[in-house]
């Protein structure tokens, strides 16, 4: 059994368990763009 003691060194690729496309910052800033374009339409209507 492992001591709980100690430390515990994984790379950030291995405690990511995956790999990182970056597709969020795509959809972030879609969704930015969508919300400001429905309240500017709401407003201005």
């Amino acid at each position: 059994m492992a001591d709980p003691d100690d430390a515990m060194h994984v790379t950030t690729t291995e405690a990511r368990a995956g790999s990182t496309p970056g597709v969020t910052r795509y959809v972030l800033g879609i969704s930015l763009v969508l919300i400001i374009a429905i309240f500017a339409f709401l407003i201005l209507r």
